[in-house]
C-alpha cells in the first residue's frame, strides 16, 4: 500500500487516483473515519478527469497507530507531507468536519506559504471553535465532549454504531430513509483506527481555536453546511467561519445532516464541481 513517512516517522496511507498531470483535488476526512468516507467524491471527480488524493489521518484508517501527535498542528503537517511527497500544486483542498479544521490549518500554515493551494472547501466543518467559552458563547458545553470521551472509553464499538445510526446522518429524524450499509461502513472505518487517536482527537476538533487560521487564508474558500447538522451546529461554525475568511462564500442546505456528503452526494458533488471549475 502507498505510504508517505512524515518527518517524525509516521506512516500516512494515501490514495492517488487519476492523471498525474491533472489538477489535484485533495480530500481530508472527518473524525473518526478514513479516506474511504470520500468514496462518492473520489469516484465522481476522477471520472471528471481530476487527480484525486485522500489520506488517512495519523491513528486513523490504515495509517500508523502512533501514540503522539493527535492534534490539529500535526494533522496539518501530515497533510503537507503528503502534498510535498506527491508534489501537489494548484490543488483544491476539501475537508469534512474535523477534516475541515485540518484544511484550514493546512492552507494557512503550509499550503499557501508554499504556493500549493488554489482553493479550499470546508464542509460541515468544525472551525472556528466548537467548545463554549466566555469568548465563544455559541459553542457547545465542554460536557458534550466529555460525554463523547466517556462513551468512547466505555464501549467504542457500541458508540461507533450509535453515532451513525442517530445524529450523524440524521437517521434519527422522523421520516428519514435509513441506510444500514452506510451505518456499518461508518463503524468499519472507525474501528480500523486507534482508540487513543480517536480519544485525543476529540480535544483536537473541539478545543482548537482556528480563528487566526481562517483569517490567514486568502484563496477562494467555499463553506458548505446543513442547517440540520446535529454534530457541528451551523451557528457556531459555518456562519462564523465565512465572516473570518478573506474570500469566503457560504452555502447552506435546508434539512441536510452532518453527513450530507454521503446522504446527499449528488447535490454536494455538483456544487463542489461548480466551485472547482469556477
Amino acid at each position: 500500500m502507498p505510504f508517505v513517512t512524515t518527518s517524525d516517522g509516521v506512516d500516512i496511507f494515501y490514495k492517488d487516483w487519476g492523471p498525474k498531470d491533472a489538477q489535484p483535488i485533495v480530500f481530508h476526512h472527518g473524525w473518526p473515519l478514513s479516506s474511504d468516507d470520500w468514496d462518492a467524491q473520489l469516484l465522481f471527480f476522477v471520472q471528471k478527469g481530476y487527480r484525486v488524493v485522500a489520506h488517512d489521518r495519523r491513528g486513523h484508517g490504515r495509517s500508523a497507530q502512533v501514540s503522539e501527535g493527535h492534534d490539529m498542528a500535526h494533522y496539518a503537517a501530515d497533510a503537507f507531507a503528503v502534498a510535498e511527497a506527491l508534489d501537489l500544486r494548484n490543488a483544491v483542498h476539501i475537508g469534512h468536519s474535523t477534516g475541515g479544521g485540518e484544511v484550514a490549518a493546512y492552507v494557512a500554515r503550509h499550503g499557501e506559504p508554499a504556493g500549493r493551494v488554489a482553493k479550499a472547501v470546508l464542509v460541515s466543518a468544525v472551525p472556528p471553535l466548537m467548545v463554549k467559552t466566555e469568548a465563544n458563547p455559541d459553542g457547545l458545553p465542554i460536557e458534550v465532549f466529555d460525554g463523547l470521551r466517556a462513551a468512547l472509553a466505555a464501549n467504542r464499538a457500541q458508540f461507533f454504531l450509535d453515532l451513525p445510526t442517530g445524529p450523524f446522518y440524521g437517521f434519527n429524524r422522523e421520516g428519514a430513509t435509513v441506510h444500514q450499509g452506510v451505518i456499518e461502513n461508518w463503524w468499519r472505518q472507525g474501528m480500523m483506527g486507534s482508540a487513543k487517536a480517536h480519544y485525543e482527537g476529540i480535544k483536537a476538533f473541539s478545543e482548537t481555536d482556528q480563528t487566526e487560521d481562517l483569517k490567514a487564508i486568502s484563496v477562494p474558500t467555499l463553506v458548505l453546511h446543513g442547517d440540520d447538522d446535529q454534530i457541528v451546529p451551523i451557528g457556531a461554525a459555518a456562519l462564523k467561519s465565512v465572516k473570518l475568511l478573506r474570500a469566503g462564500t457560504l452555502k447552506t442546505y435546508p434539512g441536510y445532516p452532518h453527513g450530507m456528503l454521503t446522504t446527499n452526494a449528488d447535490v454536494l458533488n455538483a456544487d463542489l464541481l461548480a466551485f472547482v471549475q469556477g
